[in-house]
């Protein structure tokens, strides 16, 4: 019997930023897998993730006839490495992902309810479920899945900055904080920066950079810095801090633009 599953995108953190068509979603799940990822190695605090996910099921769906099983998510290598190599480590752990999952499917649901994944801001943006949920297909489970759409942290940082993202006519690049040198020695002007922990963005060489930042966007942790680069880094860097120590983790994203020579 096919299976079926609605990866369902539910914004960056705040209850409230679901679309219309994602809480119709919502009360078509019969159990929802959610990845518990305080029970991999070095995670303490991210069990606010699950919480922030049975939040929003309490408020948007009608009733009470769900489950949420929890799925504990496998310990990533984090080691650095070359991108070659980066690509494997993350490979490797989709697939222990799919494992674990496929497990939880087969223990704790029925062929005939509807499963849901909550995804984390927009399923197509710097995330793993519709790869994760494939391997799952590949691991012997028949699954049809649709993807319903969310709210992503650009759109929201976007918003929060009252700023577009482009210049007139111009391109955005979306990258991440381990290629951002790399594509700013390309000639990429303004960019959109994910998974940038170490804030590779303060070694930039010269000083003409505009930041637009935004950490935990959406929830009560929600921090904002603006500016130019040189000067707002300290800030940042504190920002990020107070996030960290009221939600127990840290999700944040920037856009960086050359700033125009006047």
């Amino acid at each position: 019997m096919t299976r079926k599953a609605l990866l369902i995108g539910i914004g960056p953190g705040g209850p409230d930023q679901l679309t219309v068509e994602a809480v119709r979603a919502l009360n078509e799940v019969d159990v929802f897998l959610v990845a518990d990822k305080e029970a991999a190695a070095g995670r303490e605090g991210t069990g606010d993730l699950v919480a922030l996910r049975e939040e929003i099921c309490r408020r948007h769906i009608t009733g009470n006839n769900y489950r949420i099983v929890t799925v504990p998510d496998p310990p990533r290598d984090r080691a650095p490495v070359a991108d070659h190599g980066y690509g494997r480590q993350v490979r490797d752990w989709h697939a222990a992902r799919a494992r674990a999952y496929t497990d939880a499917i087969v223990k704790h649901t029925r062929p005939d309810e509807v499963l849901g994944f909550l995804v984390w801001g927009d399923p197509s943006l710097y995330d793993s479920t519709i790869r994760v949920v494939e391997r799952i297909r590949s691991c012997g489970v028949d699954l049809d899945y649709q993807v319903i759409p969310g709210v992503s942290s650009v759109q929201l940082l976007a918003a929060r900055h009252r700023i577009v993202l482009n210049r007139i006519g111009g391109p955005i690049t979306v990258t991440t904080g381990r290629r951002l040198g790399t594509d700013v020695a390309r000639g990429a002007d303004t960019l959109v920066v994910f998974l940038d922990g170490c804030l590779s963005c303060a070694e930039l060489p010269g000083a003409g950079w505009d930041i637009w930042w935004g950490a935990n966007l959406g929830t009560a942790s929600e921090e904002l810095v603006a500016g130019r680069l040189g000067e707002v880094m300290d800030a940042i860097r504190a920002a990020r801090k107070r996030a960290k120590a009221a939600q127990g983790w840290v999700m944040d994203v920037y856009l960086l633009r050359r700033a125009a020579v006047s």
